[in-house]
């Protein structure tokens, strides 16, 4: 098996965020991991180039894939910023009050910051975590 592309690293994440050539979009991906430093008490990492991870888990796949992960995360592409949080879909409550969003592959896509409610963001990041948590536990060494 192919060892995973996106991992864990000591990449700057000031560096990346400074990279984003949109002001509006880098002024909104510093708030964004800001506020997801704050709400899952993880500090920001790189994983890979463009993703900005908090915390991470161990998955193992019944194909026997296994590898590492951010409980959640965000990167800045070229038409939307996207929220990397699990279980998201399964959400549609939290969803709705969510603000302007467009949801594929897992992953919440928005234009700007401005255009969500944290409130509801902040519970989405929390749930993503729990979840995580719960579907692949730490096993104590």
């Amino acid at each position: 098996m192919k060892p995973n592309k996106t991992t864990e690293n000591d990449l700057s994440v000031n560096d990346y965020i400074a990279s984003i050539s949109t002001p509006n979009k880098r002024e909104d991906c510093m708030k964004l991991v800001e506020f997801f430093s704050q709400q899952s008490k993880f500090p920001a990492k790189m994983w890979g180039n463009a993703i900005v991870g908090f915390g991470s888990y161990h998955y193992v796949y019944e194909s026997g894939r296994e590898g590492d992960a951010p409980l959640a995360g965000l990167s800045a592409r070229a038409n939307a910023i996207v929220l990397y949080l699990a279980n998201a879909k399964e959400q549609p409550e939290l969803l709705a009050q969510l603000g302007k969003h467009k949801l594929g592959g897992g992953c919440i896509y928005i234009q700007k910051y401005g255009d969500i409610n944290t409130k509801v963001l902040a519970q989405l990041i929390k749930n993503s975590i729990s979840y995580l948590q719960k579907l692949y536990p730490t096993k104590k060494k």
